[in-house]
């Protein structure tokens, strides 16, 4: 079903999937029988499977931009066929190479090839992650009772999808025209339109990838599996490392195990450690995207998160203690940084970024009209008098309201005694049939037919 499932993308890149699986699964056999009898072959077969992942990521999904990187500094034009960027080829890539990893490590050993071919394709996580660990799924998968239906989690896990389905479709696609049309426009821009565009993506790719993960969460939980929690409201952090640990939250996990520490971490003096934090960032972003927009937002948050530890060094050094009345500052200052940075990650081009960033200080023009939307979204925009008026209901939402795990968690304590489960029936039945009509209502208001998860893109 897993393989079923993504050939009815492209079923000319299942080959490529298969042979991803197949390459891994047997590097990993390897490394953990040369573990502990030949560990120097072992690392060289950890290094050569490390090297053939990244080198099919290198081909399939940076070679076109290095392609034009090449034909613009050289003033040449080598006219090559575009290459196809395979759907979630960044998700199952570092999947496996985790997995190479830990098998290195002696975390795992996996020698049953089906259930190895199971980890990497189960489908709620393949197309755009989270980005899974071996040791965490497969005690679940082989767990009996997971084999059983279970009602409760049938119940949770589609409320938990329907929520996610409520937020892409209802929510993010409703502000999506506002972002396109600033982003996706020519000619300058004053303040009130570039504000308008980057607050605007602020809020989509939150709902957007929010949305996801939970739709992701949710059809897993059917099956009686839980994948690790990949979102967990970043707007609402106070400080840009807090922020990473809040947003993708399994790539953030990965990028440090496998990378920060790799680099040495924090354990070779503080300017080491901020050269690592950088390199960690950077290359992070780059896992977003081939393009130089995408380096330059990883970058930024680089450069972030040392500022950010700077002052928290600094702070200890004049024994400033943390104080409540700072928190709305830090918070403020937080989310500002990370819209600056959408900015660049939203971009199409460099030149594009710098004029929405540049419009964001023209205080001094007069504002322009507003951003017509495309087709109507049923209720949700509709409610909102104006476009600022969502948007900033939207964002109020991210920065104020419980996020789906907390609205579950308390669904699901609330069964517990000594709450009797007749009584919470009305109230159960009243939530899910208020988020099965809010879900019918996003439907409504679909764009184009098609709704395309901003993630599906890396």
């Amino acid at each position: 079903m897993p393989l079923t499932f993504y050939a009815w993308w492209d079923v000319r890149l299942v080959g490529l999937l298969l042979a991803s699986i197949l390459t891994n699964y047997a590097v990993g056999v390897r490394i953990a029988g040369a573990r502990e009898g030949a560990p120097g072959r072992a690392r060289v077969w950890l290094i050569a499977g490390i090297a053939l992942n990244l080198g099919c990521l290198l081909y399939f999904k940076y070679m076109n931009w290095l392609i034009d990187t090449f034909n613009l500094l050289a003033g040449v034009h080598l006219d090559v066929a575009k290459i196809v960027l395979p759907l979630g080829i960044s998700f199952y890539t570092f999947t496996q190479i985790a997995f190479l990893v830990d098998s290195f490590s002696g975390k795992v050993k996996e020698r049953n090839f089906p259930n190895y071919l199971l980890f990497v394709t189960y489908f709620p996580h393949l197309i755009a992650g989270p980005v899974l660990h071996h040791a965490e799924m497969m005690p679940q998968f082989a767990d009996p009772s997971n084999k059983r239906v279970s009602l409760e989690n049938v119940a949770f896990g589609l409320a938990l999808f329907l929520i996610g389905a409520i937020k892409k479709v209802g929510l993010a696609d409703s502000v999506a025209p506002i972002a396109d049309q600033i982003f996706d426009g020519a000619g300058p821009l004053n303040a009130v339109e570039a504000w308008r565009g980057a607050l605007g993506y602020t809020v989509q790719i939150y709902f957007d990838f929010s949305g996801y993960t939970d739709m992701a969460l949710g059809i897993s939980r059917l099956f009686n599996i839980n994948l690790p929690l990949n979102f967990n409201s970043p707007y609402q952090s106070r400080s840009i490392v807090e922020f990473w640990r809040r947003w993708h939250m399994s790539l953030s996990r990965f990028l440090r195990d496998y990378l920060y520490i790799a680099l040495g971490g924090n354990r070779k003096g503080p300017v080491r450690r901020y050269l690592n934090l950088f390199a960690t960032m950077a290359l992070g972003g780059l896992w977003h995207g081939a393009g130089w927009t995408f380096l330059i937002w990883g970058a930024l948050h680089g450069a972030y998160l040392i500022v950010d530890h700077a002052i928290r060094a600094l702070a200890r050094a004049l024994g400033v203690a943390w104080r409540a009345w700072m928190a709305p500052f830090t918070q403020a200052a937080t989310l500002l940084a990370v819209v600056v940075g959408w900015v660049f990650f939203r971009a199409t081009s460099l030149d594009g970024a710098l004029r929405v960033l540049h419009g964001m200080v023209r205080f001094d023009a007069p504002p322009g009209d507003g951003v017509v939307r495309e087709v109507p979204q049923a209720l949700f925009g509709a409610l909102a008098g104006s476009d600022w008026a969502w948007i900033a209901a939207l964002l109020a939402l991210t920065l104020f309201a419980p996020n789906s795990q907390r609205i579950i968690g308390w669904a699901e304590r609330l069964r517990a005694p000594p709450w009797p489960g007749a009584r919470l029936a009305p109230l159960a039945f009243t939530g899910f049939a208020t988020t099965l009509l809010l879900f019918v209502v996003s439907l409504s208001g679909m764009r184009h037919g098609v709704s395309p998860f901003i993630y599906f893109n890396f």
